[in-house]
């Protein structure tokens, strides 16, 4: 008769023991939960960016004696749910008339950084210098200090005096989505087109820190290769382009949303585009859009059958096209050869434009070949110089 309850006070306490294990385990997990999200690295808030990117514009305001033209641009990110966008990080454009102000710069963040417990991370190369600053990790801001080409030191050379059709316009296509690239080709000391990529990584960075330091800016227009050639070699159509088919609201839609990732952007020319610009009824769509935003265009002449050219100078859109193309073969030797196609061009015919990419051996052959033809009386001028 005494087993019976006896056996239900064991149950109970079987039970018992079962309910503070599971409570153990539960709240050591809710712990461990606890502790991890404590661990994470908390984002920084608006208003604390904010705050540094005021002290980093007033200390260059009192280094520069408020002679320095200053932009700030910021960058956004995803919230996590991906329904709205915060503030990531502030980029902070400064450019610099005196070179030598570069280093009172940098020693004015470095004291912010100091303050506000944040690292530093600096880079640099002829006129440019970067200085990214961190929070536990996380960059909160990108400066780019910039000295144009103007305000830097360059001896003066003797050139001997040919007419004034001797100039030659080098348009560098490609760029927004290669950072180093980008760098070693603003690092050339003589004026370059630069032609940004829209919707890149770093499209309106590339393009910002070009045109301060007095480079030009034009749009590389993404538009639809032929389905055989141009796209069968290993060329894979953009996401985003001007494509046979689309209603003029349509590109105009399109265009303005490129535009809107490469500013200062003062004409376009075509990346790829071989079945776009052999379609009249396209390119009469594109080319009033480029008259009413006052933007020249460049015919990169990907192929024989456009008429991309022709339609712009019926539309009133000052135009050019392309003459040479620099890099096919990506070597130094090829394509110093190619500069010198160019160079007869110009001597011969007169001004020419040529078309390259920011490929190693084009950026090192240019660094080489320009000062040569400058010194053979041939000017190096900016694409808007030759469309007419």
């Amino acid at each position: 008769m005494k087993a019976a309850p006896l056996r239900r006070r064991l149950l109970r306490r079987h039970a018992l023991g079962r309910f503070s294990f599971s409570l153990f385990f539960l709240l050591g997990l809710i712990a461990a939960i606890l502790a991890v999200g404590g661990c994470r690295k908390k984002s920084p808030a608006k208003s604390e960016i904010r705050t540094v990117t005021t002290e980093i514009v007033d200390a260059a305001q009192r280094v520069t004696g408020r002679r320095s033209e200053i932009t700030i641009r910021p960058e956004m990110r995803q919230s996590a749910s991906g329904q709205k966008s915060r503030l990531a990080a502030d980029h902070i454009y400064i450019s610099v008339r005196d070179a030598s102000q570069a280093g009172a710069l940098e020693q004015a963040f470095a004291r912010i950084a100091q303050r506000h417990k944040l690292s530093v991370q600096r880079s640099n190369s002829s006129g440019l210098t970067r200085v990214d600053l961190f929070s536990n990790g996380t960059r909160t801001h990108t400066i780019h200090i910039i000295t144009p080409l103007a305000a830097r030191a360059r001896p003066a050379q003797a050139r001997p005096q040919v007419g004034g059709g001797a100039a030659l316009a080098i348009v560098i296509d490609d760029l927004g989505h290669d950072r180093s690239a980008a760098d070693a080709l603003l690092a050339l000391p003589f004026p370059i087109t630069v032609s940004v990529l829209p919707h890149q990584q770093f499209s309106a960075e590339i393009a910002e820190e070009a045109y301060r330091r007095g480079d030009q800016v034009i749009l590389h227009l993404p538009m639809e290769p032929q389905a055989e050639g141009e796209g069968s070699e290993g060329v894979l159509p953009e996401p985003i382009e001007l494509r046979v088919g689309m209603s003029a609201g349509e590109v105009s839609s399109d265009l303005d949303g490129m535009l809107e990732t490469v500013p200062h952007a003062v004409g376009v020319n075509n990346h790829q585009g071989s079945r776009a610009t052999s379609d009249p009824t396209l390119m009469h769509e594109l080319m009033p859009l480029l008259r009413e935003r006052g933007l020249f265009f460049i015919d990169s002449r990907t192929t024989a059958q456009t008429v991309a050219y022709d339609t712009a100078k019926a539309s009133g859109v000052r135009a050019a096209s392309r003459k040479v193309f620099l890099d096919d073969t990506q070597t130094r030797q090829a394509v110093l050869a190619q500069l010198e196609v160019a160079a007869r061009d110009v001597l011969r015919d007169g001004p020419a434009i040529a078309i390259g990419h920011p490929h190693p051996a084009t950026i090192s052959a240019l660094s080489q070949g320009v000062p040569a033809l400058e010194n053979r009386g041939i000017r190096l001028v900016l694409a808007s110089d030759l469309v007419h």
